[in-house]
Order: structure tokens, then sequence, then C-alpha cells
């Protein structure tokens, strides 16, 4: 029974610096409605930062003083990011503003691994709690009694201040209607800002509060990131006492998982998280808001099919592709096949978000089965590698339909956090059914046949798939089935009226969308010989997101132009400089600063206002022949 005791305490503790971190995130959001990613970056900021002042100041005092003065700094730099950074991207679509601050987080990594070392890095014991407590033969140590005595009183000053003084009045109000917030004439950046930083102060003093308890290394930002978007979640976006009791849940279920369900313990919280959206979208303690009608960020003019003109370029760029292999070598080659592969991947989840309405941030679950499907039919039934790739991308097709019935329910940050908790629960799944799967030793050994070994024919095979993938989103892009899809999307409330089923079509593009996810999977199996519970991961969703936004998710092409830029742009950067990471965040950060709408979308906007410039000049023209 002790042991239990101690079990639950211990969770306690981890709970009290999950709820810091997770009350920043949700604060940030509840204001300024920025789905942070960077959140996790400045928590590991703290961390270092503390590892660092505490080192250098000497006493219990010094490493207090070292602890809070870590929050600060980071918070200050955290100031500096609003200031310069989100101030300028408030106006443009939510989903960029979750791109900039990738960006961010890529750079920080690179950062902290520039100046502080690529080593994990041990802090030192706590002053006044270097001991344990004995518990009838059980020790709990008294830095973990600390911490679950500090949550509670860090949940009061959080309440205290947003309901007794003037200043939370007013963040409160800007959660519910920043715009009646602003129309009483409060000066929404300062506000903003002072938000923003008491969020990362937060985060970071988290963070800080970790070094006597784990090793600091450059890998905390995104091992938190994903408990942290789970607890505000479930505990209701912009509820500071719903993040307290979801940090207690997950924190407990992480304690007692790996002992009363030892098989699936890492599934546990993502299985709470999407029982929680399917039962109470808006989470436990937060507020029902009024449904989307459709994705943040999506403003979209009615599309058109290509000109001759614009068929002809396509045509051509395809039989440059196709050429590649008669000046190029096995490594460009295999580049140029991986870049292929994810211009599929990302038309897949494009196709999803500009015509569905639909982001999905768990969109790699659905690349990663179709990886799984052919791997188990290479490997574990023998078939030949042509009835592979028909068949293995199946496994996402069921996937994507399975995960869609109950994503489709709900819309908007809840859809995309429903569909991340699915592609976590594949991702344990895969990780942690060793017999099947082979957990993180992955499944080695499914090399393509004869027939495509080869770099170039393999190549040609990439090409050719992508170009048909591409092409069949487009022609169901200008279907019936597409336009029916796009006026679910604008006004879901017409689109009802006139007898379209909006449900069962985002369902059924849901799925679409999975299985040519699938066919990405399939043939990236064949490509690397392997596959790894990686292809499941949040980092390869995000990627998928980064390709589509950085393209231009209000075109139709964007997604194959944002692919391409993207996978070269950080292959090529890998092999030119260990700062990879650093470089394309910078570059992101800038996409999203000086293209908004992304490449081809400001392409777009130029060659639109050229046209129209052209006819007005045609127009004036006309008119003076006519006067004279």
């Amino acid at each position: 029974m002790a042991f239990y005791v101690v079990q639950f305490l211990t969770g306690l503790a981890s709970a009290a610096s999950l709820f810091l971190v997770a009350s920043g995130l949700s604060i940030i959001f509840g204001v300024t409605r920025i789905v942070n990613f960077a959140h996790g970056a400045f928590y590991m900021l703290g961390a270092y930062a503390a590892y660092t002042l505490t080192e250098r100041l000497s006493g219990a005092f010094g490493f207090w003083a070292g602890i809070l003065g870590a929050a600060l700094i980071v918070a200050a730099v955290g100031v500096l990011v609003e200031m310069i950074l989100l101030r300028r991207i408030y106006h443009v679509p939510e989903l960029f503003q979750l791109l900039a601050t990738f960006g961010l987080t890529l750079m920080v990594e690179d950062l902290v691994v520039l100046i502080w070392g690529p080593s994990d890095l041990l802090g030192r014991r706590a002053p006044g709690f270097k001991g344990a407590v004995d518990f009838f033969g059980q020790n709990i140590p008294t830095y973990d009694l600390f911490l679950i005595v500090l949550g509670p009183i860090v949940l009061a000053a959080l309440w205290l201040m947003f309901q007794r003084t003037r200043w939370g009045v007013l963040v409160r109000a800007a959660t519910q209607d920043r715009d009646m917030v602003a129309a009483l004439g409060v000066n929404q950046k300062w506000l903003f800002t002072s938000v923003f930083a008491l969020g990362v102060f937060l985060a970071a003093f988290g963070g800080a509060l970790q070094i006597p308890r784990d090793a600091v290394n450059h890998a905390m930002d995104l091992r938190i990131i994903v408990d942290v978007f789970v607890v505000v979640v479930i505990g209701g976006l912009g509820s500071i006492v719903g993040a307290f009791v979801a940090a207690v849940l997950v924190s407990e279920l992480n304690a007692f998982g790996i002992l009363i369900f030892p098989k699936i313990s890492i599934i546990l919280v993502f299985l709470v998280m999407a029982v929680v959206l399917i039962v109470r979208p808006w989470g436990l303690f937060g507020k029902p808001e009024a449904a989307a009608r459709r994705t943040p960020g999506l403003t979209l003019n009615p599309w058109r099919p290509l000109t001759t003109q614009e068929r002809m370029l396509a045509l051509a760029g395809l039989i440059l592709a196709l050429a590649v292999p008669l000046v190029a070598g096995n490594y460009a080659l295999t580049v140029g096949s991986e870049i292929a592969i994810f211009v599929i991947f990302a038309a897949s989840l494009h196709f999803l978000m500009s015509v569905g309405g639909l982001a999905s941030f768990g969109h790699a679950a659905y690349f990663g089965l179709g990886a799984y499907g052919v791997a188990f039919l290479a490997k574990l039934a023998g078939l030949p590698m042509l009835l592979c790739l028909l068949l293995g991308p199946l496994l996402g097709v069921l996937g994507a339909a399975v995960f869609g019935f109950f994503a489709v329910q709900l819309s908007g940050v809840y859809f995309a956090m429903l569909t991340l908790a699915f592609a976590q629960i594949v991702w344990s799944v895969a990780f942690q059914w060793v017999e099947l799967t082979g957990g993180d030793n992955g499944i080695l050994g499914v090399w393509p046949e004869k027939w495509a070994a080869s770099p170039s024919h393999f190549y040609c095979l990439s090409i050719g798939i992508a170009a048909l993938a591409v092409a069949a989103l487009r022609v169901l892009v200008f279907s019936p089935f597409g336009f029916a899809l796009r006026a679910n999307r604008d006004s879901p409330l017409r689109s009802e009226a006139v007898g379209i089923d909006g449900k069962r079509i985002q369902w059924t593009a849901f799925v679409i969308a999975g299985g040519i996810a699938g066919v990405a999977g399939a043939l990236f199996a064949y490509l690397k010989g392997s596959v790894f519970p990686d292809s499941l991961g949040i980092s390869l969703s995000v990627d998928a997101l980064v390709m589509v936004l950085l393209g231009g998710v209000d075109t139709v092409s964007g997604a194959v132009v944002g692919a391409i830029i993207y996978k070269a742009l950080s292959i090529w950067l890998v092999s030119q400089t260990d700062l990879s990471k650093l470089v394309l965040g910078g570059v992101i950060i800038l996409i999203v600063v000086a293209f908004p709408k992304g490449v081809v979308g400001v392409l777009e906007t130029i060659r639109n206002r050229r046209r129209s410039h052209s006819k007005d000049s045609s127009l004036l023209r006309s008119q003076i022949e006519s006067a004279e």
C-alpha cells in the first residue's frame, strides 16, 4: 500500500511542473488565440538558463535566485519574441502563427546545442530539499513534497490574479470577446504582451524547477509539448482550474499506467483525451464555443480550372522531372524520390485542409499506417511489390475511416487536437507492440524488387505515382464531390439546406486524404527499406503542415511547391551545416512574415493584381477611344 501512495505522490510532483507549463499555454491561447508550438522551447530554455545560473550562484539563496532569475530572463525573451515576431503576424491566419512558432522551436533547438552543447546536463540538488522522507519503508524525496505544495499555491495565485485584479478582468474579457475589449479602449498590444510574458514565465519556471529531478537536454521541448497540449485540451482551453485538474489526471495516468496497464501505458493519456473530446469537445472545464464555419486561416476564393498555358507548363515540369535521371547521380535521384513522396503526402493534407476546411495535426498516422501495411505484406505475407503498393495503403484508409468518423464530429482546434490524439495512439501501439512492429527497432529489409531497385527506376516510379495522385486530387476538387465539400466548408447551413450531408462528405474526404497519405507511406517504406514508429510521429505531421502552409493553403498547387521547397531545403541544409534547424527555422519565420499567404499564394496575388491592372488599363483605353 505504501508503494502505491508513494507512486501517487510522485505523480502529483510531476503534475506541478506540468501544470505550470500547461497553464501558461492555456492563458496564451485563451487571449491571443495562438497555438504556441514554441511553448516547449521556452520550457527548455528555462531549464538551461536555470542550470547556468544555479551553477554560478552559490548557496541556497543563489540556487533559488537562479531558478526565479531564469524564469524572468526567459520571460523577457518571450516579450521580445512577441513584440518583434508575433505582433507582425497577429493578422495572418492562425495556422501560419503555428508555423512561425514551429520555426522558432527549430531555431531554439539548435541554439541550445550551440550554447550548452549536445550532452545532457545534471543540475544541482535543491538546497534544503536534498533528503527523503521515510513512508512505511518507502522513500519520498522532499523536493517532490515541495512541488506538491507549490502546485496549489501557484493555482491560487493565478486565480486571485484573474479574479481580483483589473488586469485579470481584462484578460478574462479578452478570452471571451477580444473585439469588445478593443471597443472599450483597451490597448490590446500591451495586453497581449503581458499575457504572453506571464505564459512564458510559467513555462520557464516549470522547466527551471525540473533541474533537480531530470537531466537537462535539447529534446525536452518536444517531449513536454505533447503532454501540455493533452492537458490543455482535456482541461479546457483558457481554463486554469481545468489545466490543474488535467495535469494531475495525466501525471497519475503516467505514474500508474506502467504498473496497471504496462502494455498500453503510453496510450492511456491519449485515449482519455480522445474520449473527452468526443464526449465533451470543449474540455472538462472549458466553455462551448460557436462552431467554426471553416478552419481558422482558410479564406479561399473560388478556384478555376487550369488554363491551356498552365497545363502546358505543368506537363513541361513533369517531363523535366522525368528527364532528371539522364543527368543526376544516384544520391540526387534518391533525394528526388523522397521529395516526390512528400509531395504526395503534402497534397493529401492540402486537399483535406483547403477543400474540406479540416486542419489535421495527426496526418502522419495514415502515412505511417501505409508504410506498416507494406511492411506487413512484404515481410509477413511475402507478397510482390506491386501488390503491396496496392494493398498496403488500405491500412491507412482503414485508420482514416475509423478515426475520421469521430474527428469530423468536431471542428477547428478541437478537430485538430483529436486527430493528434488518434495519431499518438497509433504511434504508441507501433512503439509498444514489439511482437508485430518490432517497436523502436522497426521492421527491416523492406526493399523494392529488382525492376524498381535502381535509384533511377524508383525515382521514375515515385514521380509517376506523385503525378497521378496530384492529378486525381485536382480532379476531385472540380468534381461534384469537390463542389459539395467546398460548399459545406464555406456555409454548412446553406449546404445542409440544399441536401448536402456535411459530416458524410467530410468523412469521405478524410478517408480519401488518409488513403493518399498511405500511398506516400508505402513508397517511403520501400525507399528507406525499413519502417519505424517515427513515421507516425508528431514531427512528421508538423512537417506536412509546414509544407502546405509554406506553399499556400489557398492555392491548388501550394502543397507541391511547399513540399519541394521544404524537403529540398531541409535535406540540403543537413548536408551543409550542423545548424540546419537554426537556418531552416529562420527561413520558415521569414516566409511567414514576408509571405503570409505562402509562396504560391503571393505569386497568385501578384498575378491577379497584374491581371486586374491590365483589365483596368484596357477599360480606360476603350473609354478614351469611345470618347474620341
